[in-house]
Order: structure tokens, then sequence, then C-alpha cells
């Protein structure tokens, strides 16, 4: 494993190395595509576009609202929304503002949203209206200053007002909330109008606190700089050079929210960066209304999880759509099975690719040739500037063949964990290598294939689930004696939760068990079973033993896959 394979999978035009500037930001790659396409479409939304232009008017007019509120350079601004037009505003102003986002799942629970708004100290945060009762119900609890309100309609004309009407009072997804001291965003943004000053932002700044998991499930914060972000655009955009002319106009579907780290990379930065219009799809689970919405498109990107794509495949009006000028289709975040793989590639023409990385490694590591002719089961190739390794349990590296953890090093990998040395400490080794919890072996020719993953963590519909977490509070239930949690195949979410329990209390059921776990986790956290014992296997220190609970499944990772 001394040599790197892999490069002979490299085109001759891809070189093993990326060259990059240090110092460019986020916020200059915008800066570059607004000078050469200012009034290309950038952000499209039920029919509503955002200009590149329009998008750097707007993203100055909240940098300066924050300048004007006192906000200082490093400090943390949570963004708390769906895929909507005005996420990309905001992150894109509070980066010229030299403020560090922290993205927020706005399915999180009170619980969930008081710790990651406490750990990260957010002196702000830019909450969606369907989400402020969340909200209010711990504000008083955390460091938060401003709260920001919008809508989902706010920044779609008068095509919004209908919007939010509708959600408001004919669907009845709006729950009242208070807060008094809340700004409308369409209110900062006429405030901040031609208030903004130039911050000093240079490449080793932090952009993203992005927050992860850990092998104990404590929720942290990866240290994601602007170098971090910038170098892996430069890296995918380098591996996708020989297969998609990066001068003409490309448009991407959307449907992962920009929140998790690989739609933020790939749907939100890099297509910022080309001048690409990305269509946000704001609900994805509404798949006849996001077949409708795409299918105004001729679009040329895609990229999802293996049980949105499953979804799309089983609706007859996608059949139906144009694919002909569709080049790139990418699935990450849960492994793509071979069943959907084949039958995308028998309805659209084109191969369904598979990819890998990490939130901490901005995120991804790992890319398969875009010119493959069918799916090959592999996660793909290390990337420009990416070393992997392989290593046994003894630090010892991994030959052809044999099973090692996936250990990366390279210009995307993370600081480390906010506030947390010693989490950090653990997750390098002592050479340098970021370890990612993944087991995987590598063919003669470089190709990575995932085995097993290492720590407990479950994968639910591409998103990590915490088995200390959910054991933790179960446990706080009463009448709850002893549980674990871990996961087991589904077929629709790839995994899911199923929690044994030892209880304490004949009163105890499992109706209330389930109405305790919706009341304090999000949705896709919670158990969708549960199995009451008399005892739970342990070892002989007495730690509760998973492994003799959980159904061997399906090879997934431990951490986010792109």
């Amino acid at each position: 494993m001394n040599s790197k394979p892999w490069l002979n999978q490299y085109p001759a035009d891809v070189p093993a190395e990326i060259s990059f500037d240090p110092a460019m930001t986020i916020h200059g790659m915008l800066a570059h595509t607004v000078a050469r396409h200012p009034d290309r479409p950038a952000f499209s939304c039920m029919g509503h576009t955002l200009t590149f232009r329009r998008l750097d008017e707007l993203s100055k007019a909240f940098a300066g609202w924050l300048q004007s509120m006192g906000i200082k350079k490093g400090a943390r601004v949570a963004l708390m929304m769906p895929n909507v037009l005005q996420y990309p505003i905001c992150l894109f102003g509070l980066l010229r503002a030299g403020c560090i986002a922290v993205n927020i799942n706005p399915l999180y629970k009170a619980r969930e949203l008081q710790y990651q708004l406490n750990d990260s100290s957010a002196e702000v945060i830019v909450v969606a209206e369907n989400f402020a009762r969340t909200l209010e119900t711990i504000l008083d609890k955390t460091q938060v200053r401003h709260v920001v309100v919008t809508s989902v309609g706010e920044e779609m004309g008068f095509k919004g007002i209908f919007i939010d009407f509708a959600l408001r009072h004919l669907m009845k997804k709006i729950q009242s909330y208070s807060l008094p001291n809340a700004v409308l965003l369409s209110h900062t943004l006429k405030l901040g109008r031609k208030k903004f000053t130039p911050t000093d932002v240079v490449g080793n700044d932090i952009a993203f606190l992005q927050y992860t998991g850990g092998t104990t499930g404590i929720s942290k914060g990866a240290i994601l700089t602007h170098s971090n972000m910038v170098a892996n655009q430069i890296q995918v955009l380098t591996w996708a050079k020989p297969y998609i002319n990066l001068e003409e106009r490309q448009i991407m579907i959307t449907p992962l929210p920009l929140y998790h780290v690989f739609s933020l990379l790939a749907n939100c930065l890099l297509m910022t960066s080309i001048g690409a219009e990305s269509v946000l799809i704001t609900d994805p689970r509404n798949i006849p209304k996001m077949v409708t919405e795409i299918g105004r498109y001729r679009f040329s990107i895609i990229t999802g999880v293996n049980t949105l794509y499953n979804a799309l495949l089983n609706n007859k009006d996608f059949q139906k759509l144009d694919f002909s000028n569709l080049k790139i289709a990418l699935g990450g975040g849960m492994s793509i099975q071979k069943s959907v793989a084949d039958r995308w590639q028998e309805v659209t023409g084109k191969p369904l690719s598979e990819a890998y990385g990490l939130t901490e490694t901005s995120p991804a590591i790992v890319i398969n040739p875009l010119n493959l002719d069918a799916y090959n089961g592999s996660i793909g190739v290390p990337i420009p500037s990416t070393d992997v390794v392989l290593r046994d349990d003894h630090g010892n590296n991994a030959g052809i063949g044999e099973i090692g953890e996936i250990g990366v090093k390279g210009p995307q990998v993370t600081k480390g964990y906010w506030q947390r040395d010693d989490e950090t400490h653990r997750a390098f080794s002592r050479d340098g290598y970021f370890m990612t919890g993944d087991l995987a072996v590598m063919d003669k020719k470089g190709f990575l294939k995932l085995v097993d993953r290492k720590k407990d963590m479950v994968l639910v519909s591409g998103y990590n689930v915490y088995p200390n977490e959910i054991e933790a509070v179960a446990a706080m239930c009463p009448g709850v004696l002893e549980c674990a949690a871990v996961g087991i195949p589904d077929a629709r979410s790839g995994e899911k939760v199923k929690l044994f329990v030892v209880k304490n209390s004949s009163d105890l059921t499992e109706e209330t068990l389930m109405k305790f776990c919706r009341t304090n986790l999000a949705g896709y956290k919670r158990p969708r079973e549960i199995e009451f014992r008399e005892s739970l296997p342990k070892s002989n220190v007495g730690k509760i033993l998973r492994r003799e609970l959980r159904v061997p499944s399906r090879v997934s990772s431990e951490t986010e896959l792109v």
C-alpha cells in the first residue's frame, strides 16, 4: 500500500496533485463567477430564479446587516432552513462578513437544537418559520442574540405570497410561535443594503462548524476552513473536467438538503463556482411534486441517495422525462444498491456513479471515474491530492485485497473538532491520517470497496444515527432499566433503529416508549422497532454487547458518505 495504484486510473489530463491559492475564500470564488456570468441563473426554487448578480447583491446586504448589528469576524451564525433561495443568500452573506456557518437540521427536536446552538455558541440564527416553534422553546437557554425568521416563499416575489398562504392556512404547516425580538429576513436585507464593508478573510479561517457524531455518539462540530472547501471544489472539478464541459451552463437537480455536507459542497458551492444553476427541491419526500418540478428542466447533473433514486424510479412520470442532456448522476450518503443502479441505467441511459467521503473531509475523498459504462460496486478511487491508506487494528498497512480501516490525508481534511482536542487527537493516526472508522479493501487497480463499518453508527436514509444518543434518551423514560440501540436492514431507508429494552416497571409499554422518543428525537433517529427482554448480553466488565443484538446488515459507512 506504499504505492498509489489508483493513479493509473486517472485520465491523461487529470493531475495527481491539484494547484490552488491557499488564500482563496468561498465567497472569493463566488465573486469570480459573478464577474464572468452575472446574469446566469444561480439558484431556482419552485419556478423562481436568483441570478448570480442578485445573489451577490443580497448576500452583501445580509453581510452588511450582520456588521451593523455588531457581529464580528469569527462569530457563529446558525442556519436552520430547508432548500430555499434564502439559504445561499444567508450563507454567502455570513461568510463575507467573516462569520462561521453552523448548519442545523430543521428536523431537530428542541433538545438537539439547544445542544448544537450552545456547543457552537451561536450568536445569530436564521430559521424558517416552519421550525420557529422549536426554537421558541429553548431560545432563552442559549447564547443567541439575534433571531432572523424567513418563510418558504419570502424570496419568490408575488408567487411566494400564495405559497406562504397555502402553507400557513390551507396546509396548516406552520405552528404558531412567539419570538418577540425576531426580525424578518427581508427587513435585514433592506437594513443592510449598501452597508457591507469587506472583511479580511483568508483561506485558513473557519468557514463551517459542520456537526457530525463520533464513536461515543457525542455530536461534534467538524472545523472546515475556507481552504478545506475550496480545495475540495477544485479536486472534484479537476476530476470531472474530462467528462463534462465546465464552461457550458450546467443545470443540477438538488433534492438533498443544503445543510448536509454532500449537498453543501456539490450542489451549492461547487455549482456556484462554475456558474451552474442549482434547482432546489424544498420537499424531496413529495416525489410526484419533485418529478413535476425537475420535468421543467433539461438537467445535466443530479445527486441523491439510494432511497431517493429508488423512489424516483418507481414513479411512472419520472420514467417519461427527457434524460438526453443528463451527464452525471452521483450517489452518496448511503450505499447505492446494484438493483437501483441497474434500473437507473435502464431508465435514463446513464450510469449511476458512487462516491465516498465524510463530514470531516469537506466531504469528497473517493469518486468513481465519471465515464464508467455501468455500476461497478466500488466507491471509486482517491481523487487528486488525496492519499488513502488501509490500516489493520495494529496500525499496519493492509495489502492489496486485505481489509483495513480507511485513513486519509489531503487539503480537504478537517483541522479537528470544535473545542474537543481529545476527540481530535483520537481521530488522527500518529503519522497524520484521519481515520474514518470504515473498513474497505483495495484492488490492484486502486478501486476501493467498502466491507463493513468499524463502529456502531446506524445509517438511516443517508443520515447518521448514533446508538449512544438513542440509548441516552430512551433511558430517561420512566420504566426503562437498560437499553441498547442497533441498526437493522430496512428496504426503504437502508437501515432503521431497533431498540432492545429491559424494563423495571410493568407499566412501561411500547406505545409509551415510542411516544417518549417522538418527543425527544428527530424522526429519522426514532426507533422503528422495540423489543422487550429479560436481560441484555454483556461483556465480562458489564458493557452491553450490541454486536450480539445486531442483525447482519449491508455495507455502509460509520461517518457520512459523500
